[in-house]
């Protein structure tokens, strides 16, 4: 069987060494290693080195499967690693996640742990939502100002705009209140 591995890391000040060295712990002997330094908020697909992994599998037409030490480094999100998972099981392609007890989750059984990860995932995003909506409503019950705060330019916008109507130029009003030509602008375009 080829035994493709993917290790991903966020920034170049870390390493995918350890996940490298858990996989062959578990007695994996790998054919090939795909290794990303890329934020995990992007989708695997537009990984460019997850690319070049599925590139590499489509072309094996010896049975396969992809190794992870961890789920998060397959994908952002549910639906991102569901979505991944089921292009490798399109390509027949197992995928293991050490992580998870070496389950395959292209098999039954990893379908019901995918399944049961994606609702958690939608359970947790209800939860967090719920509880910023109604800090949001405490807050403004308790009389607090919310969203980002005006810069002090915004206070100034009556000499602004006097400026403005008196003639001086944009660039020069932001010069004597020392802010940008584009608060400026926003200022003026907001009366």
């Amino acid at each position: 069987m080829q035994t493709y591995v993917y290790a991903r890391v966020s920034t170049a000040g870390q390493t995918t060494e350890n996940q490298i060295v858990e996989i062959e712990r578990q007695g994996y002997e790998l054919d090939a290693v795909y290794k990303d330094t890329i934020s995990g908020s992007v989708p695997a697909i537009e990984r460019p080195e997850f690319v070049k992994l599925v590139d590499a599998i489509e072309r094996t037409k010896k049975p396969k499967r992809l190794v992870v030490a961890k789920l998060d480094r397959l994908g952002r999100d549910a639906a991102d690693i569901h979505n991944t998972v089921r292009r490798l099981s399109d390509l027949d392609c197992a995928v293991k996640v050490l992580q998870l007890g070496d389950v395959d989750l292209t098999s039954p059984a990893g379908k019901i742990i995918m399944g049961t990860l994606a609702a958690v995932a939608e359970v947790e995003r209800d939860i967090l939502v719920e509880r910023t909506q109604a800090g949001l409503q405490r807050a403004k019950a308790e009389g607090k100002k919310l969203g980002r705060p005006k810069k002090q330019a915004w206070e100034e916008a009556d000499g602004i705009n006097q400026c403005l109507r008196e003639g001086v130029s944009v660039s020069e009003t932001a010069r004597r209140f020392k802010t940008t030509r584009q608060t400026v602008l926003r200022i003026r375009d907001s009366r």
